[in-house]
């Protein structure tokens, strides 16, 4: 169920910084250094909710960040029902949504303020992601439908570089997105009322999607602005691979169940499920042409075995 919000349309700061942490103690450190040494020019307030880390998290906030305000959750609530306490409480204009594994840049939060200020459509606004040695990361998404589940991402990207943008090409003005990757985005608190919270039935891969898809539904528009950069040490909060990918298959069905027709959603599960077991065979092939001796074949093969496992216990 899409958690309903009753936040007010006025916020008595500019931005909000919510952060959420599971066990990343030294990154949710070097984040919000990164937070207090370039916001600098908006008003702003800090939040952290704490998903019952184990790693010393708690008291390192409470000894160095006394200023930042702290929840503590008993249990791992999951990215989007820990960014929606931040989003009850929180009293910017804007949502700015950072990942304990993104670091902002020197103007960067203001780049993504003053456009989003200048455009009354935006509801969410996302910058450049960077890796840390400088090169572009992905940082926008395509909803998921069937075009993009039948075709190669990188070759839809190609041949529609209109319809499907992305790191390939060098953008140097805001453009209008589908989606934007969750690890840094700026979210109107205008359009948070409008139309909620995020689907806590998301745990932590797809919340940012589903949130874009219904402000779409609403008139509400997602930009990228290129020129706002955000070093992200990509995957590094994201836990174990194996039950990682089967969170991210279970957030990408839970969102075409939800926006889509159910013939439109058995057609896709269809196809999503081709193309994995044809991964598994190709990696199968590879392991038998190479008698298991490279240890990244052998890795994709049990991961992608685990997958079709999961897939069968899931029918």
């Amino acid at each position: 169920m899409k958690a309903q919000s009753g936040i007010q349309q006025e916020g008595q700061l500019d931005v909000s910084v919510i952060i959420v942490n599971w066990n990343t103690r030294e990154l949710l450190q070097q984040c919000l250094h990164s937070v207090y040494s370039t916001i600098n020019n908006q008003t702003r307030e800090v939040i952290v909710v704490d998903n019952a880390s184990s790693d010393g998290s708690r008291s390192m906030l409470e000894q160095d960040f006394p200023d930042v305000i702290k929840i503590f959750n008993q249990q791992n609530r999951g990215f989007g029902a820990a960014n929606n306490q931040g989003f009850a409480i929180m009293k910017g204009k804007y949502a700015l949504l950072l990942n304990t594994d993104a670091i902002l840049t020197e103007g960067a939060v203001s780049k993504l303020f003053l456009f989003a200020e200048n455009r009354a459509d935006a509801a969410i606004v996302c910058g450049q992601l960077l890796n840390a040695d400088g090169s572009k990361q992905n940082s926008i998404a395509s909803f998921p439908r069937i075009l993009t589940l039948l075709a190669n991402t990188s070759l839809l990207e190609y041949i529609f570089p209109q319809s499907f943008p992305s790191k390939r090409y060098e953008h140097r003005e805001p453009l209008a997105v589908d989606s934007a990757i969750g690890a840094c985005i700026m979210i109107r608190r205008a359009a948070l009322a409008d139309a909620g919270f995020f689907d806590e039935r998301y745990f932590f891969f797809m919340e940012e999607t589903d949130m874009a898809y219904g402000m779409r539904q609403k008139g509400w528009k997602v930009y990228q602005v290129p020129d706002a950069r955000i070093y992200h040490l990509q995957g590094q909060s994201v836990g174990h691979q194996t039950q990682s990918r089967i969170e991210f298959y279970r957030s990408r069905y839970q969102f075409l169940q939800k926006w889509h027709s159910l013939p439109y959603y058995h057609l896709a599960t269809v196809i999503i499920f081709l193309r994995l077991s044809v991964n598994w065979l190709f990696s199968l092939a590879t392991n038998i042409l190479t008698l298991g001796t490279v240890k990244k074949f052998r890795e994709k093969f049990t991961v992608c075995s685990q997958l079709i496992i999961w897939h069968w216990h899931k029918q």
